[in-house]
């Protein structure tokens, strides 16, 4: 059963961002599929957009911008996964998670994995592993430097879901160090 949803983002910064992009972009116009800005969700709760600011305060309190080692490229029949950077799990991610979690003061029952999604679209396990096989990520380790809170369907399951998620707060994490 589909709900709207908050779903709490990092966003990579530069030069990431941009390359991710365009790699997005890139793979979304070859296959017709959705273009989308990368990031890595890290929680998915209640849709309550009256509480995100409070929600991004308290949960991003000394909070500086997260490096995260980046693994493989991997994919799965799943949409939201179907082609994807994984990352490794990391204390600072892991207390982000906890303190948004916390904040919203919601029971989701959504588990973290993190990874940053290169492509949305229903493929064979033939073309999905020819896509991860071709697709070489310059770095390996890739820094966020601000947490985005997206008006979504939960789950998400077409290119309808995913043209129709709106951003409806975005805020800097703080520089490292600083």
């Amino acid at each position: 059963m589909k709900r709207i949803a908050i779903a709490y983002w990092l966003l990579p910064a530069e030069p990431a961002r941009s390359f991710f992009q365009d790699l997005i972009n890139e793979l979304a116009r070859r296959l017709d599929a959705p273009v989308f800005e990368p990031h890595v969700t890290i929680y998915v709760g209640a849709s309550s957009t009256d509480a995100v600011d409070d929600i991004f305060s308290k949960a991003t309190q000394n909070c500086e911008q997260i490096v995260l080692q980046a693994l493989e490229v991997d994919g799965s029949p799943e949409f939201i996964k179907t082609l994807f950077v994984q990352f490794a799990m990391n204390k600072q991610l892991a207390q982000l998670n906890h303190n948004i979690r916390a904040a919203t003061k919601d029971c989701s029952d959504y588990h973290l994995n993190p990874h940053l999604s290169l492509l949305y679209k229903t493929l064979s396990s033939e073309d999905r592993c020819l896509l991860m096989r071709s697709i070489k990520i310059p770095f390996s380790q890739v820094t966020f430097n601000s947490l985005r809170a997206v008006r979504c369907v939960s789950p998400t399951q077409s290119r309808a879901d995913v043209e129709a998620w709106r951003v409806v707060a975005e805020k800097p994490l703080g520089s490292i160090g600083v």
